[in-house]
């Protein structure tokens, strides 16, 4: 009882398409297509651009230092 059958979903497909129609189905189709298609270039691209683009990695050098007080300087 908890699950629906082929046949629930068979129902609910046909009256999906009395509603909508075929013609506006397609186009949604389309429409979601054509956005995981450019968010699946947008991804790559920039992956593409952050690793062109990344710092160069500085190893080996440390500063230290130590505060002793604030000071104000006026203009």
């Amino acid at each position: 009882m908890g699950s629906l059958s082929i046949w629930h979903w068979l129902i609910v497909l046909v009256i999906v398409m009395l509603i909508f129609g075929t013609k506006k189905l397609r186009n949604i189709g389309a429409d979601l297509g054509g956005a995981v298609r450019g968010f699946k270039d947008g991804m790559r691209e920039g992956a593409d651009k952050s690793a062109d683009t990344a710092p160069p990695q500085v190893t080996g050098k440390t500063v230290e230092g130590e505060v002793r007080g604030k000071t104000e300087q006026k203009a």
